[in-house]
């Protein structure tokens, strides 16, 4: 029962999972093992977890500061993909510059189901909010204002 309740409290809905969270939660999750590529995201998002620190431009910061609805990030990835790497950390640093946003990291072969449902055919695949999705590895400054687009609604 005790681990039923910190799945609730973390939202882990699949497993395995990892949550990289120190005295605040930020709403990084990797779902699926980071391994090959994806291991350096995790090293990368227990650094700025751990900093506190987005490292935003301040292009970025304008272009996100509206930003008051909530945002479900879920970038998927595989593990030879050496471009998936920088989206997820992107995503990441987005959840920890925004209180609003939450990003995941999904390998995409560990969960096939879902790379169907959200019509992953490459990575990296961002998917926003479940509707609206990216392909590619973006800038952060392009990353924000899909972001902001995902938010209007498309």
């Amino acid at each position: 029962m005790k681990d039923k309740q910190k799945a609730e409290e973390y939202r882990i809905d699949k497993i395995p999972a990892v949550v990289v969270a120190g005295d605040l939660d930020y709403g990084i999750r990797f779902f699926g093992i980071p391994s090959r590529y994806d291991f350096v995201s995790l090293l990368e998002a227990i650094t700025v977890e751990s900093n506190r620190d987005a490292m935003f431009s301040p292009e970025t910061a304008e272009i996100l500061k509206p930003l008051d609805r909530p945002v479900h990030i879920q970038v998927f990835v595989t593990p030879m993909c050496p471009y998936c790497p920088v989206a997820v950390k992107t995503a990441h640093r987005f959840a920890i510059a925004k209180e609003h946003i939450r990003a995941d990291m999904i390998e995409s072969v560990e969960f096939p189901h879902l790379a169907a449902r959200y019509g992953v055919m490459s990575v990296p695949k961002t998917v926003m909010n479940e509707t609206f999705s990216i392909g590619g590895a973006l800038p952060e400054k392009q990353f924000a204002e899909q972001v902001m687009k995902a938010v209007r609604g498309g």
